[in-house]
């Protein structure tokens, strides 16, 4: 039985890459090179860089231990790495969507900020990339910041190659990893084909769908930035016009209402998961607190692991293998306390509370702390996020039932 280490959503933050390692049996980090132990394997969810100023350092060690371990490491796209895609037409003018008409003919450095800030929900982006250019001892004026950007697009450049070694779904034993999620709109579907039943051959199908869409980028992009061939791939990780959502993608589909609270997918979805012997499913992309949330149902249970735009944004542990998930983090609680998560939960315990909700306050119950007590989580309105931290006696108090 393969083990696997579990981190998602770094976003250019190599600090959380370094938590993440630290103190890992599975995963050990000695300066910028990660290495994976005999026997494991490391799952990365997406979402390699916006967030942070170490985006390129986070590809760089990503991609070294994926050539170097190529059967003991998957990387999950996620769409903050692959709408970068769009920046080899749009910063040459060719744009994916209608823009401003005074930024038709500006400069590229202009440009790239207005597609950050409105386009990609990476509004520091570019001064992101300036700061990890001059920390490299690189040139880091206004021109350079979009160029080093077309350098890392260009086939053969870092992200392009970063994203030649993603793929989009990986099952390991009982276990589904996606970026996004699974919907009943995206299970089974691959754009340009019919839909196709059985899970396995659906993630497979959805994969070469990917490898011939990167395949297709590499052969065109340089050869004419005007062809849009790829803006398939493109289309399938963006949310759908007017919305934040996607759900017939696995990238950009969510299982979690306005407000960020998450959720089980349908009957339907889990009971063509279940069939195929798939009793999990791991994602990312949603932010879901300090420390992953585990929703559960009688024989399925979902863990989102994403803890961006959280309170403490730290490099989560989490160890797979189909009997048990062990976690990892440190979580603030709303008033203001900080607690270590620390829990093991085995797939067949049938009596812990840890992934059911609260059906009258919302909080869903996503894990232990360290003492023993369990933490509870809801969001808000505009994405106001409440932890908690409740012994047993109290918790045992509130009507509870699987987060559908």
């Amino acid at each position: 039985m393969t083990t696997i280490a579990y981190i998602t959503d770094v976003e250019g933050q190599w600090p959380k890459v370094e938590d993440f390692a630290q103190d890992n049996a599975l995963v050990s980090l000695a300066g910028e090179t990660l290495t994976v132990q005999n026997g494991a394997r490391l799952v990365f969810g997406g979402d390699a860089i916006d967030r942070g100023p170490n985006g390129r350092k986070v590809m760089r060690a990503l991609l070294d231990v994926k050539r170097r371990q190529p059967d003991q490491v998957v990387l999950l796209a996620g769409n903050r790495d692959i709408n970068k895609l769009r920046l080899w037409r749009e910063l040459q003018g060719h744009f994916f969507d209608p823009v401003p008409d005074d930024l038709q003919g500006a400069d590229a450095a202009t440009v790239l900020r207005w597609i950050f800030k409105y386009t990609m929900g990476a509004g520091q982006g570019f001064v992101h990339r300036q700061a990890e250019l001059a920390a490299e001892g690189e040139d880091a004026s206004d021109l350079a910041v979009p160029q080093s950007f077309l350098d890392d697009v260009r086939p053969g450049g870092l992200l392009a190659e970063y994203l030649r070694a993603c793929t989009l779904a990986h099952r390991e034993g009982a276990t589904l990893f996606v970026h996004g999620g699974v919907t009943h709109e995206s299970l089974g579907h691959v754009p340009g084909l019919a839909r196709i039943d059985d899970p396995d051959a659906w993630a497979a199908a959805l994969n070469a769908w990917y490898a011939g869409n990167m395949a297709l980028y590499y052969d065109r992009a340089v050869k004419d930035p005007q062809h849009a061939g790829w803006n398939e791939l493109i289309a399938y990780q963006a949310p759908v016009k007017l919305s934040r959502r996607n759900q017939a993608s696995v990238v950009y589909g969510r299982t979690a209402d306005d407000q960020g609270n998450p959720h089980l997918p349908d009957d339907q979805t889990m009971k063509r998961l279940t069939t195929a012997k798939i009793h999990r499913l791991i994602v990312g992309h949603t932010p879901s607190g300090d420390a992953p949330s585990i929703l559960r149902a009688p024989d399925f249970e979902l863990v989102f692991a994403d803890n961006s735009y959280s309170p403490l944004e730290h490099g989560n542990r989490l160890i797979v293998t189909d009997d048990a998930i062990d976690v990892r983090a440190r979580a603030r609680l709303f008033e203001g306390k900080e607690v270590d998560v620390a829990f093991a939960l085995k797939h067949a315990d049938r009596q812990t509370l840890i992934g059911l909700r609260d059906e009258k306050s919302g909080h869903l119950v996503k894990g232990k702390s360290a003492d023993g007590r369990y933490l509870l989580q809801r969001f808000g309105e505009q994405y106001r996020l409440e932890q908690l931290a409740e012994g047993l006696d109290a918790l045992q108090k509130r009507p509870l039932a699987p987060p559908t």
